[in-house]
């Protein structure tokens, strides 16, 4: 059993992005955020995922995501840190535990009404809220201290949802973990045995 004060204190150890430096960004303006909800479909070497983004509950972290995508950042990064029982984590690292280049992070937008919840899927940040730039993650459980509270507990912003693919997610969280050192020397904990890639990540409908 995990000790959960001891788990819950880990969490902005845990839910770091670790992404800061820079990117030109892609010129999507008039491309998306055209509707309340749109669906994203992760292809993984475990199988596949499909995300409803709440764009209306969301808008600024569903347009960075959705740009995320359109540019194929995702395609052949990994989910580098996987956690049973609290979360699965991805989008910023390559198999080789590379960070990618990003751009600039986004307001934390925690205080929309939406909880981390199973299945939901929030931005992972550093300490400063408004840190978020490309990684996220999917709650394997309810995690309700990730949600926001106030100012001084901003929580983390979720901003859609699995709709196809718990199945996926649940492998994903039960693979063998260790831990790794990237080439920068950062050591990172519940690092799959095996990386399990995104393949690729494309906007299905909208």
């Amino acid at each position: 059993m995990i000790n959960r004060c001891w788990f819950y204190g880990l969490l902005t150890v845990v839910l770091v992005c670790g992404c800061s430096q820079t990117a030109k960004e892609a010129n999507m303006e008039g491309k998306i955020m055209e509707s309340e909800t749109y669906l994203v479909e992760l292809k993984t070497s475990m199988g596949n995922i499909v995300l409803e983004l709440n764009t209306k509950a969301a808008p600024v972290t569903v347009k960075n995501f959705l740009e995320y995508v359109e540019a194929g950042f995702y395609d052949g990064t990994i989910f580098h840190r996987v956690w049973p029982g609290f979360m699965i984590q991805g989008g910023g690292l390559t198999a080789d535990m590379e960070k990618k280049q990003t751009r600039e992070p986004i307001i934390n937008e925690a205080n929309n009404g939406l909880g981390n919840v199973r299945g939901t899927i929030s931005m992972a940040r550093q300490n400063d809220p408004d840190s978020a730039t490309c990684q996220f993650f999917i709650n394997h459980v309810d995690n309700k201290p990730l949600d926001y509270v106030n100012a001084s507990n901003p929580g983390y912003a979720v901003f859609g949802k699995v709709i196809e693919g718990m199945d996926t997610v649940d492998a994903i969280a039960s693979v063998k973990r260790t831990t790794r050192r990237s080439k920068k020397g950062t050591v990172m904990q519940n690092v799959p045995v095996k990386p399990i890639l995104i393949k690729s990540a494309k906007v299905v409908s909208k």
